[in-house]
C-alpha cells in the first residue's frame, strides 16, 4: 500500500517515528508527503533525505492567506532548485473552504495555481490538487490549457459533470478513510474507474466512525481498500494490487 497524500511534516517527531516504524508491519511501502508552503517543503525534503520511503511534493496549500509576490518568487526559485528531489508539485489548488468563511479576492489564487500548473507542464511533473465542487471546473480549465494530464485530485468532491470531465481527461482521485461512512464519497467510488484511483489519509487530519479519537495512520487505508472492494464488487487483492500499481505508475516509482 502507498499513502498517496499525507502531511507528514505536520506530525510530531514522536508520531513520525511511530508511523515509520509501523509502516513495514502493515505493508505500507511509501508516503507521498505533500507540503503546505516553503517552510513545510523544506521540512519534507529533510525528512525524505533521511528515509527514502518518504516521497516529497512541494507547493502551497490554498486554504491560507495568499503569498506576497516576493514569497511566490522565493518558493518557485526553491522548487526549481529541487526538481530532482520532488516527486510532484503539491499540494496546490483553490481555497474553497476559506471562501465559505470570509470574503477574499479569488483571482490571485487562480493566478498562483496557473503558475503551478505551468511549472508542472514545464518540469513534466505530476501535480497534486486541492480542488472541490465548483473549483474543480476552474482547475480543469487550467489543466486543459497547459495540457497537463498527470493530475491528482485528492479528497475530491464534485458534481457528475466535472467527474465525467476528469475521467475523460485521465485525471486521478484518491480516496480517504471517510469512504467508510460518507455517502458522497461512496457514490464517487461507484462512478470513478478503479484504474484512475488511489488511496490516502490526508493525515494528520482526523476521521470519524471506527477511527474516532485515533491518530491518523497510513494503516487506515487498508479499511478504505476493503470498502472500495465492496463497492466495486471486487476482491480485496485485486483492488489493493490495482491501487498500488496505479500509484506507482502515476508517481513514476520504479520499485
Amino acid at each position: 500500500m502507498i499513502d498517496a497524500h499525507i502531511h507528514f511534516d505536520q506530525y510530531s517527531e514522536e508520531q513520525r517515528e511511530i508511523l515509520l516504524t509501523e509502516m513495514a508491519q502493515f505493508n505500507v511501502t511509501h508516503l507521498i508527503a505533500v507540503s503546505t508552503h516553503l517552510a513545510s517543503s523544506m521540512v519534507n525534503l529533510k525528512l525524505a533525505q533521511h528515509d527514502k520511503r518518504i516521497l516529497p511534493a512541494f507547493g502551497f496549500h490554498p486554504e491560507q492567506v495568499m503569498l506576497e509576490d516576493r514569497e511566490q518568487v522565493q518558493l518557485f526559485e526553491w522548487m526549481r532548485g529541487h526538481i530532482e528531489e520532488m516527486v510532484a508539485i503539491g499540494e496546490v489548488g483553490l481555497p474553497y473552504y476559506l471562501k465559505q468563511e470570509k470574503e477574499l479576492p479569488y483571482q490571485p489564487y487562480i493566478n498562483l495555481l496557473e503558475k503551478f500548473i505551468a511549472l508542472a507542464a514545464e518540469m513534466d511533473k505530476p501535480i497534486i490538487l486541492h480542488a472541490v465542487y465548483e473549483d474543480a471546473h476552474t482547475v480543469c480549465d487550467l489543466l486543459e490549457k497547459y495540457k497537463v494530464t498527470a493530475a491528482h485530485f485528492h479528497w475530491f468532491k464534485g458534481d457528475i459533470h466535472v467527474v465525467k470531465r476528469m475521467i475523460a481527461n485521465g485525471y486521478f482521485i484518491s480516496i480517504t478513510p471517510d469512504v467508510l461512512y460518507e455517502k458522497e464519497i461512496q457514490q464517487l467510488v461507484k462512478e470513478y474507474p478503479l484504474e484512475q484511483m488511489m488511496v490516502e489519509t490526508d493525515g494528520p487530519w482526523p476521521f470519524k466512525g471506527i477511527f474516532s479519537g485515533k491518530m491518523t495512520h497510513p494503516i487506515m487505508i487498508r479499511a478504505s481498500i476493503e470498502k472500495i472492494a465492496t463497492i466495486k464488487q471486487l476482491s480485496f487483492e485485486e483492488v489493493s494490487t490495482t491501487l498500488y500499481e496505479n500509484t506507482q505508475k502515476f508517481y513514476r516509482l520504479n520499485y
